[in-house]
């Protein structure tokens, strides 16, 4: 699986979780953690084996992070040009010519509160600086409301810039953006 642009080495944190490039070896982890999340994501967030590996050759950021051997967590991010068919990267690809798409950030039940899914932000947003992309993208959910993740995202800059309606008319979403500018 070759990546478009140069990934970020392994980073390590005080907290022992390391934050590195997906293999096919998490494959395995990855879509038990997206199960376990699928409540708080959409009916399209579901993923089977062949859809993961169809997201991984389009992602441009695809990270895990990891506490000794252990997938505890992951984040899935496009750049502009993916043929990727979700309603709010379309969206986003329709209003800006550079951002990177967070598809799903999923951080596993046992490791919530412990920083985990700050540690795999700050990775991206090191990398949307180092790549010189002006904005990190993403969805929130309004309707039915995810505080924890409305808390989580405002604590890294990001403010709603536009709504809509997702998952066959279910789910109101936020569409958000953090500048770097």
């Amino acid at each position: 699986m070759a990546s478009k642009t140069p990934m970020l080495a392994k980073r390590k944190s005080k907290s022992s979780v390391t934050v590195r490039d997906v293999t096919e070896a998490d494959f395995e982890s990855i879509l038990c953690l997206n199960t376990e999340a699928e409540r708080f994501l959409n009916s399209l967030a579901s993923l089977s084996p062949e859809q993961l590996n169809r997201l991984q050759a389009q992602a441009s950021h695809h990270r895990v992070a990891c506490i000794g051997a252990r997938v505890v967590a992951f984040l899935l991010a496009f750049r502009p040009g993916a043929t990727y068919q979700d309603p709010n990267y379309r969206w986003f690809s329709e209003r800006f010519s550079d951002f990177f798409y967070v598809d799903r950030i999923v951080v596993g039940a046992a490791v919530r509160g412990q920083r985990v899914g700050s540690q795999l932000y700050e990775d991206l947003f090191s990398r949307a600086r180092l790549l010189k992309v002006p904005r990190v993208t993403c969805e929130i959910d309004l309707d039915p409301p995810n505080d924890a993740s409305t808390n989580f995202h405002r604590n890294f800059g990001f403010v709603e810039i536009g709504r809509h309606l997702v998952d066959h008319g279910r789910k109101t979403v936020s569409l958000q953006e953090s500048s770097l500018q």
